[in-house]
Parts: C-alpha cells; sequence; structure tokens
C-alpha cells in the first residue's frame, strides 16, 4: 500500500531535493507544497504519514502551519527541517508548551538521512481502514 509523504518548503530546490531522495521508494508518493496554506491543504486531502516542514516561509510560517494541522486533526509525524531554528525558538518552545508534537532536523539533511528518517517512520505508520 502506498503512504503519503508530504514536503512544505517554499523553496523549490529543497522540494526537489525531497523527491529526488525519494524518488526509489517504491510504496511512497512524495506530495510538494510551497507555503503552509498549500501544505494545509495537501494535509486534509492526502492524509499523510508523515510531514516535512520549512520554518522559515513568507506568509504562514512553520510553527503556525503546525498549529494548524494539529488543529485540523492531523496526528501524524512532523518534522521540522530549518537551518533558522534559533530565531524561532520561542515559538517551538510555546508550541511544546502546547503539546503540539514534533522533531526538529537540520538543513542540510543528506539524502540517506531523508531516506532513514522516512523509513522510520513509514514503515511504522500503519493505515486504519474503514469497517467493511
Amino acid at each position: 500500500m502506498t503512504k503519503t509523504v508530504l514536503v512544505i518548503d517554499d523553496d523549490a530546490s529543497v522540494r526537489k531535493a525531497f523527491a529526488l531522495s525519494l524518488s526509489d521508494e517504491a510504496d511512497l508518493e512524495v506530495v510538494l507544497a510551497a507555503s503552509g496554506e498549500e501544505g494545509l491543504a495537501a494535509a486534509r486531502s492526502r492524509q499523510p504519514c508523515l510531514i516535512y516542514l520549512d520554518l522559515r516561509m513568507p506568509g504562514m510560517n512553520g510553527v503556525e502551519t503546525l498549529r494548524q494541522l494539529r488543529r485540523q486533526g492531523y496526528s501524524g509525524r512532523v518534522y521540522i527541517v530549518t537551518a533558522f531554528h534559533k530565531e524561532f525558538f520561542q515559538d517551538l518552545a510555546a508550541a511544546r508548551s502546547e503539546q503540539i508534537s514534533f522533531d526538529l532536523v537540520m538543513k542540510p539533511l543528506e539524502r540517506d538521512q531523508i531516506i532513514s528518517i522516512t523509513r522510520a517512520i513509514v514503515d511504522q505508520a500503519t493505515t486504519v481502514l474503514p469497517p467493511s
């Protein structure tokens, strides 16, 4: 069964790097979003088992996107991938104090890291099927 991974990042080269890194993973569908707003819509429609989320984006930043994802009921794993975590430290600490779960990983990520993180999450994710 194919599982969906969502990458939300305003940088096209970062989105492309994730897509290329995961392109050989036959059981994965990689969905790309260029903004927090696009990412929220994709999460609602695609139900990803894993989301990679940038922090520094124009418009809705990563922390607000994370809050909105949780408000709309997304309960899967979110990896915040950023090179700019210090300026968001207080916002991330506030999100943690609100019991909003996420993992943090620093850019740049190598292909092997992307695959390793993704496989660890996807391989343990289960899909709940509606009763027949």
